[in-house]
């Protein structure tokens, strides 16, 4: 995993994380979920906070493109 994000970034993905833990989901689940949070953050250069919902549209549908429904719905939903 990645450590050197910029720090907005990072501090919003620790954040993310200690909710998925404390959610009590599975290692593997968190993982996912944190992984589809680190290609969003890829994508948008790690400026997440201002995501407008056009952005957003974009992003899964072409992501849609080259993943199967299943990985854009955990990526999605998770």
């Amino acid at each position: 995993m990645q450590s050197d994000f910029p720090e907005p970034f990072a501090q919003q993905y620790q954040k993310h994380l200690k909710h998925l833990r404390l959610q009590g989901l599975q290692p593997k689940t968190i993982d996912a979920y944190a992984r589809a949070i680190r290609c969003l953050g890829a994508h948008f250069s790690f400026r997440i906070d201002d995501l407008s919902e056009a952005q957003l549209l974009d992003y899964f549908s072409v992501r849609l493109t080259s993943h199967s429904w299943s990985a854009v719905k955990l990526d999605l939903y998770g």
